[in-house]
């Protein structure tokens, strides 16, 4: 499925391979105007992490998203490798059966049909491909074009506002491919609890994902495209196009938005705020996002009034006319934001490439009016390429500040960590940069094998590829980050085993410095 939109280094992507349901017809439909879907809000508590099972069935995946809801599923967590995430959605358990995934991902625009099929509700499996997804039966239908509600399946879509009305945590509303044109805030409010997640979620069967285009909007702060007050969703395959501020506005907890897009929104893409917490952002990019003050728009942000515990893992935020990450802080403090496998590519660019009037940093890991307030943050296999400023920018942020296996190149300045209202402690291990480094200092500093210590100096020699628009390049088709060959060390490098043991996997006697380890 195409993800929307184009520009620097393309940014199609694929949804987990097609495959064909029998009865799927039926075409297109969708909610006008704005709603906000009411039921009850949630903010706080507990994200699991490991997940629970749930009697009957089972679901098993090689890579990519398992969704199903008629066997057991577990809920979003666990570890994430450096090539993507594997997750499955917690939803609704029905009378088992299995949805088991079988072989490797197709390859990125590629497709993987089925043998036959099945009508909705039973099982859809990718002959080949690599997914194999058991449909909910109770599952709501939306489509675009449709202007009143309806009764809600495959031959008879619904509108998004009254499928968001009638759900219930455990429950299902399947996006049927197209464009979903609105002029004001789509708004969920309804809440699934632990174990039970809404899933909002792209028709696996499609050939084309849902596209939600807000370019009816003028540019006004009240005028988001997505607001999820709501917790324990998960929102899967959507790309949102052009809103008048934010994207999506995640205010709601232990929510997972997975596979989707923001792009050239007046403000950040999607921003975290009014308490979230414990959300997992995953394999989503954010791109070309900018305002008319040319200053203002992040790719993704956990800042200002956000909680603690949100997690981003294998984004991507590039050509965003402010900063690729944003954790500045008001009035929260003392919270821990966590990245792992995220890569912030050209920020403080627009989309033409030209350099706007932004702040330009690739991950700002904080900062507050006053100067006095901690994010604390951990950075884990991420990498910064291009941005107009730093890489990893201090910005005056009073907390503690972990990176390991992280690479920076080709930023204004790499790493930039200064003394005047100095982080709390600022730990780098494994990590590489090559080109023009900042300050590295903190109130208490452990900084040890990295790219410029030990004997060692990163150099063009060292890498397979150092080509940034590799970073741009399409997704596989379960979501995962790209195979490049950019920052991959050649065989004999001396930043191979060079590092020290931070608790990441690795091959060898010791980690490689940088976020890719080698098979040697």
């Amino acid at each position: 499925m195409a993800a929307g939109g184009s520009g620097t280094g393309g940014s199609t992507a694929t949804l987990g391979g097609t495959t064909s349901v029998a009865g799927a017809g039926g075409s297109a439909a969708s909610p006008g105007g704005s709603t906000s879907l009411g039921g009850n809000t949630s903010s706080g508590g507990t994200s699991t992490s490991g997940g629970t099972t749930a009697t009957g069935g089972s679901v098993t995946s090689t890579g990519g998203t398992v969704i199903s809801d008629g066997g057991a599923s577990t809920t979003t967590g666990g570890a994430v490798g450096s090539g993507g995430a594997s997750t499955t959605s917690g939803g609704s358990v029905g009378s088992g059966g299995t949805s088991t995934t079988s072989g490797g991902a197709v390859g990125s625009g590629g497709a993987s049909t089925s043998s036959g099929g099945a009508s909705s509700g039973g099982t859809s499996s990718g002959a080949g491909g690599s997914t194999s997804v058991e449909l909910d039966p109770n599952a709501l239908y939306v489509a675009p074009n449709i202007t009143s509600p309806a009764s809600g399946t495959i031959d008879d879509p619904t509108t998004l506002s009254d499928a968001a009305s009638r759900v219930s945590a455990g429950g299902t509303i399947y996006l049927r491919q197209g464009t979903y044109a609105f002029s004001s805030t789509v708004s969920l409010s309804k809440s699934g609890s632990d174990g039970s997640l809404i899933n909002l979620i792209a028709y696996p069967n499609d050939t084309d994902r849902p596209r939600f285009d807000f370019s009816s909007m003028s540019e006004d702060s009240s005028n988001r495209g997505f607001s999820l007050s709501g917790s324990f969703w998960h929102i899967y395959g959507i790309d949102i196009y052009k809103a008048g501020d934010n994207c999506m506005f995640v205010s709601g907890s232990n929510n997972t938005i997975e596979y989707s897009t923001f792009s050239e929104c007046a403000d950040t893409g999607l921003q975290l705020g009014n308490g979230a917490a414990n959300n997992l952002i995953l394999n989503c990019d954010s791109y070309f996002n900018a305002d008319s003050s040319l200053e203002n728009a992040d790719g993704f942000a956990a800042k200002l009034d956000v909680g603690t515990g949100n997690r981003f893992v294998g984004c991507r935020a590039w050509n965003n006319l402010d900063d690729g990450w944003d954790g500045y802080l008001r009035p929260a403090d003392g919270i821990t934001t966590t990245y792992e496998n995220c890569w912030a590519i050209d920020n403080g660019k627009l989309k033409d490439g030209s350099v706007g009037v932004g702040d330009g940093n690739g991950f700002k890991t904080g900062g507050s009016d006053n100067k006095d307030l901690s994010h604390n943050a951990v950075y884990k296999q991420c990498i910064a390429a291009g941005n107009v400023h730093d890489g990893f920018d201090h910005n005056s942020n009073r907390g503690s500040v972990t990176i390991l296996n992280c690479a920076a190149h080709n930023n204004g300045s790499n790493i930039n960590f200064s003394s005047t209202n100095i982080a709390a402690s600022l730990t780098i291990k494994n990590t590489l940069t090559i080109g023009t480094d900042g300050e590295l200092l903190a109130t208490a500093t452990d900084i040890t094998n990295n790219s410029w210590q030990n004997g060692h100096s990163a150099t063009t020699a060292d890498f397979v590829s150092l080509d940034i628009t590799q970073l741009k390049s399409p997704r596989k088709s379960d979501g995962s980050l790209p195979d490049v060959d950019y920052m991959k060390l050649v065989s004999g490098s001396n930043l191979i085993d060079a590092g020290t043991d931070v608790g990441l996997p690795f091959n060898g006697s010791a980690p490689d410095i940088g976020p890719f380890e080698s098979s040697e």
